[in-house]
């Protein structure tokens, strides 16, 4: 069974436009229409974050219930 691709936003390039963002609402020199878009993509950028972040824990829980205790090494005497 094939699994389904998900698109996982880049959270680093996420963060950095919501900060971009942040500072622009907190300079004074939006309008207040251009402020109610800033909010609204503000929030679907925390969103998209939350996914990422949501998309690297569930990553990180399928390796860590996949880790199996590692066996020791034996080598061939093939010699």
């Amino acid at each position: 069974m094939a699994k389904k691709a998900v698109a996982v936003p880049n959270l680093e390039k996420t963060l950095e436009t919501l900060e971009t963002l942040v500072e622009k609402m907190e300079s004074g020199d939006l309008s207040l229409e251009e402020s109610l878009q800033a909010f609204e993509q503000g929030v679907r950028l925390t969103r998209e974050a939350q996914q990422a972040l949501q998309a690297a824990e569930q990553k990180v829980r399928i390796l860590l219930k996949d880790e199996a205790e590692p066996e020791a090494f034996q080598p061939d005497d093939a010699d």
